[in-house]
């Protein structure tokens, strides 16, 4: 299951804008918001799309924290629950 998708930008409010209007098309509204990343969902328990200039101050490229399918999409693991002990 998709919980969000990012995407890298190298000018975050030209981004923002882009997707405020793009996303409003399907009810989309800003969910997260801080100086380097912005997030949008119809609703918490939908999937989310966010943007985010690159943690390390370099443009926004491959990352290595990320691996990549066949075709090259960048893929991210992440749990949202605690394991059990």
């Amino acid at each position: 299951m998709i919980g969000y998708v990012t995407i890298g930008t190298n000018n975050l409010e030209r981004a923002a804008n882009f997707y405020d209007t793009l996303l409003a098309e399907i009810g989309a509204q800003r969910f997260m918001e801080f100086d380097q990343f912005i997030a949008w969902s119809v609703s918490p328990e939908m999937p989310g799309l966010a943007i985010t200039k690159p943690f390390d101050g370099n443009r926004a490229t491959v990352g290595a924290g990320y691996f990549r399918d066949l075709d090259g999409n960048k893929l991210n693991v992440f749990c949202m629950i605690e394991p059990n002990s």
